[in-house]
């Protein structure tokens, strides 16, 4: 046996380093690509690929990588910079125990949150169920008819039900009311999202102008909370009645844990109910992620924004789910379309269904009136000490009138010294300050606040004397009497063991990440490494309020400021805000940093944002959101932007020119080389370039769109930066922007806004705070030479698929030498003319073979678009191959006639268990043929649960809640 050379102790491979535990592709591994590939090394395939004239000419300068321990050691150490006070803030944002079954089995779970959107409906059953069980908890608790499955956050869904009314009602009215007892950040974000809009908001302080407002004819829909942000409670049936006799829409942001015991926002006759379920399980985490929630009348629910989960059936007849209504918003309607929503909630959504399936409705009502009596006791134990409330009424919040500014402060202090934080509340020249209790509340808890308000000398109340009796500070006609979460799913998992079991099973049925590849192309499904996940829920992180004083979020600012540097390296731009918190948000913040920067310069008439045709739908959806009119651009044969048309339109619109919005490399999965020329002449005209980056995993350390010509970018952190897809969110969508446009970032009140900012664009400052740790460890165990090596390495791989695949799908985009960029789209459309087979057809099959699909049919019709990621071995990316050319040989047979166009593996795809072991086989190619096992040895079977959906039966008869048990009998 041969000994290796003793090595220094210094050049000894630190076991943690993380770099070859992210990139699947060994140096083995890279020399055998390269071969096929036909190239000599690395270096060279990228020279050849990605063009000098933008390639980077130094360095990111980024920290040198740590290993996993010491990353976790340097993060811990930030994250105890927050101070965790008991919170009692309330504006939205409470306590709540996260089941320890759903904690661990579905937030920590690979399984979970390594899944992606559920477009591939027979591999998503799993996720699909919890969402629809979502829906029907929304539903059921808001009194609606129809809820979709999940909304941003609670401020950006009221935004949300502002244009959804808008384009629903028969009131012609430019105004929007919205009540001073909506909660401030939602407020803010109304105001940034009506803006571009032309919609005047209308802001109403007390009951009376109300009243007032809501008789007038000059509004289209009118905005309350439920309860009030002062915890104040009320029905607002008459309000209803007045509004609608003007034909205008009435929306009610309702608390969900409330409304386990108030009358529903349906009874009341609420058109829109919108809200959070952060309370629902989720942790705090200083804003997000959080699932919000969008609920409304059954008329609207072809124009409602977001996702809906419907039922369907499959090819076996047998109840099936699927995404439903798709042809709606920006998948279609592009620069026509009112909502630019792309991602959602999922994994947060998820996790709220779950606590409501495992808590059932004795356990919510529970749970709810704890919190109602231990805030009556509160509310009567102040009483006792002489303090004065501005409302008799309560669910879970008190606001106390002390009588002056300094008394409020003084109480404040009080408060944070005992280790407890107030809210702090802007009415009544400063003098008032809130309370709001949750789930977690304790009786020491309230013994605590008493003291905090008792003055020097003066007895506590006995909380003894409360215990028994006392009445919730709940109205009677206020009071719930109909029924929720009656359907058996709610009813039946209780046990721990149960619970286990029914999370288990859902997961069962899914593909996510941790059993195959998923071959997105403009995805980026990538390795979401373990040591990136742990921080989530770490104390330090989770339990921060996003409102709590700055001094307490000591960590998170360090956190902010370094992950915000470190992407300014990567991107080549000045500044960043992280508090967009989806890619849809990041694109609506530059594009209105774009107009805030023409209006400052006095050329607010710059409206014409130029578009080419392969663009992704959110970016002519993102652009007619913030006033702007879309100009379409030409793309030549090859994929590229036409660069004689666009010049051509920047010459017709040169006056009016805004802005144009590219993604680089293109949609097309190709590098082109006139992007500096485009860059220069949109600037030329008075323009500015939005580059989107949609596909950034192929530019980091290599090229930064900041110095080619770019001046603003957002980035999915849910793609290039290894934060979970989640089953479909959560996301951050930070925007990058040159020197100039830093002034013009999204700013949020309680941040610290500056006169320039454009306004809040999601409910808390860091929007999707939770996760930022993610990004965090992944930049700083990767360094400047590790995403370098990311980008390089998933490029490589692309170009091995590319190559593999050429003699039986060709790469329908590619450069001058044949390559592409980090993802190919293969041509399956001739395929159609010889063998009658569609993409979808070779999607579906792809499953009987244990793969998700890649991209189908975006950006072309008929195509898959591929992106293996750098963080896939060569095994897995081989196993793939062998599978599309396998299914390749099976078109074929077909094409030589052997099965007939009408019965063949592919049409029947996929193929269940039931459906392989039926005693009557009929179908013209063997059952072995069907189940399509490559090679046993090597990998576990999957099995679809359902056959192909229907979706045209699904839209027909749509169907968004829990389905009746009768239905699977």
């Amino acid at each position: 046996m041969l000994m290796q050379a003793a090595r220094p102790l210094g050049e000894l491979e630190n076991p943690t380093e993380f770099i070859p535990r992210h990139i699947g592709i060994s140096e083995a591994d890279e020399a055998r690509m390269l071969s096929v590939i036909g190239e000599a090394s690395r270096r060279a395939l990228i020279e050849g690929i990605v063009p000098r004239s933008i390639a980077r000419a130094s360095e990111m300068k980024l920290p040198p990588a740590v290993g996993e321990a010491a990353a976790l050691e340097e993060l811990q150490a930030i994250a105890s910079r927050n101070r965790v006070l008991r919170s009692f803030i309330g504006q939205g944002y409470h306590g709540t125990h996260t089941p320890k079954v759903i904690l661990r089995n579905i937030l920590e779970n690979p399984a979970w949150y390594t899944a992606y959107t559920p477009y591939q409906a027979e591999i998503s059953q799993g996720r699909m169920e919890a969402l629809v069980n979502f829906q029907t908890l929304v539903c059921d608790l808001t009194g609606m008819p129809i809820a979709n499955a999940s909304m941003l956050d609670e401020a950006t869904a009221a935004a949300e039900a502002m244009t959804l009314a808008r384009r629903s009602v028969k009131a012609k009215g430019n105004t929007f009311i919205v009540s001073g007892e909506c909660h401030p950040q939602t407020i803010e974000v109304i105001h940034t999202r009506a803006a571009p809009l032309g919609i005047t908001v209308k802001v109403i302080r007390s009951s009376e102008e109300w009243i007032e407002a809501i008789q007038g004819d000059d509004y289209f829909a009118a905005l309350n909370q439920y309860p009030g942000t002062s915890g104040w409670l009320a029905d607002w049936t008459e309000s209803a009645k007045a509004i609608h006799a003007k034909q205008a829409a009435f929306i009610l942001a309702a608390d969900l844990l409330a409304l386990v015991l108030l009358k529903t926002p349906g009874e009341m006759g609420a058109d829109i109910v919108v809200g959070t379920t952060q309370r629902f399980g989720m942790p705090m985490g200083a804003g997000g992620p959080h699932a919000a929630y969008m609920a409304c009348r059954d008329e609207y629910k072809r124009s409602m924004p977001g996702r809906l989960v419907g039922v369907s059936v499959d090819s076996h007849g047998n109840p099936a789910y699927r995404l439903a209504l798709q042809t709606r918003e920006q998948h279609i309607r592009r620069e026509k379309a009112t909502s630019n929503i792309c991602t959602a909630q999922v994994l947060p959504a998820v996790v709220a269904s779950m606590y409501a399936v495992y808590h059932g409705p004795q356990g919510l009502r529970r749970i709810a009136q704890r919190v109602a009596a231990y805030t009556a006791v509160l509310a009567a134990g102040l009483e006792q000490l002489g303090v004065k409330r501005l409302h008799d009424t309560a669910f879970d919040t008190l606001t106390l009138d002390l009588g002056s500014a300094e008394a409020a402060d003084a109480v404040h202090l009080r408060a944070q010294a005992a280790g407890m934080n107030l809210r702090r509340m802007h009415w009544a020249n400063g003098r008032c300050v809130g309370i709001s209790l949750d789930e977690t509340s304790t009786r020491a808890d309230i013994e605590a606040l008493w003291r905090v308000f008792a003055a020097e000398g003066q007895a506590l109340p006995g909380f003894e004397r409360f215990e028994k009796g006392i009445e919730p500070r709940i109205p009677a006609e206020l009071r719930r009497s109909s029924e929720f979460l009656t359907h058996p799913v709610f009813n039946s998992h209780h046990s721990e063991t149960g619970m286990l079991r029914y999370i288990r099973a859902l997961s069962d049925k899914d593909l996510a990440l941790d059993r195959s590849m998923i071959p997105l192309g403009s995805c980026t499904m990538k390795l979401n490494a373990t040591s990136e996940m742990i921080p989530i829920t770490w104390p330090g992180f989770a339990d921060v309020h996003p409102f709590a004083p700055p001094e307490q979020l000591a960590g998170y600012a360090e956190l902010d400021r370094q992950l915000r540097a470190w992407l300014c390296e990567a991107t080549g731009y000045a500044g960043v805000s992280l508090q967009p918190n989806a890619g849809s948000q990041g694109e609506y913040a530059g594009l209105l940093a774009i107009k805030a920067w023409h209006e400052s310069r006095g050329e607010g008439h710059r409206k014409v944002c130029l578009i080419p045709s392969s663009a992704h739908g959110t970016n002519p959806a993102s652009a007619q959101m913030v006033g702007m009119q879309v100009v379409v651009t030409a793309c030549d044969e090859m994929g590229n932007v036409d660069l004689a048309d666009l010049e051509a339109k920047c010459q017709a619109h040169s006056d009016k020119l805004a802005a144009v919005m590219i993604t680089y490399p293109s949609t097309h999965g190709v590098f082109e080389t006139q992007v500096k020329a485009l860059c220069e002449i949109v600037h030329r005209h008075g323009g500015r370039v939005y580059v989107d980056g949609a596909n950034m995993n192929a530019l980091v350390g290599v090229a930064a769109p900041g110095e080619f010509g770019g001046d603003v970018s957002h980035l999915n952190l849910h793609k290039t930066f290894c934060i979970p897809h989640g089953g479909g969110g959560p996301g951050v969508g930070p925007v990058c922007v040159v020197e100039d446009l830093v002034p013009f970032l999204p700013g949020h009140a309680t941040g610290g806004r500056t006169g320039h900012a454009v306004g809040a664009v999601s409910a808390a400052p860091l929007g999707n705070a939770a996760v930022l740790p993610i990004s965090w460890m992944y930049c700083r165990m990767m360094g400047a030479e590790g995403l370098r090596q990311a980008t390089e390495v998933a490029i490589l791989s692309a170009n091995y698929i590319s190559a593999r695949l050429r003699d039986h799908y060709p790469t329908l985009y590619a450069s001058g030498n044949g390559h592409v960029a980090h993802e190919c789209i293969l041509d399956l459309r001739p395929l159609k003319e010889t063998s009658g087979v569609t993409a979808e057809d070779v999607a579906k099959r792809l499953i009987d073979y244990g793969f998700h699909a890649p991209t189908l049919s975006f950006p072309v019709a008929g195509t898959l678009m591929v992106e293996p990621t750098e963080s896939e071995t060569l095994e897995e990316i081989d196993r793939f191959i062998a599978a599309m050319i396998a299914i390749r040989e099976e078109i074929r047979r077909v094409e030589r006639g052997e099965w007939p166009q009408d019965d063949n593996p592919l049409k029947h795809a996929p193929h269940t268990a039931a459906s392989l072991m039926t005693d009557g086989w009929s179908h013209a190619y063997p059952r072995e043929a069907g189940a399509a096992v490559l090679d046993e040895r090597r990998h576990a079977k999957y099995w679809p649960p359902v056959g192909r959906v229907d979706n045209v039966y699904g839209d027909r008869n749509l169907f968004c809640s829990c389905v009746p048990v009768s239905a699977y009998a």
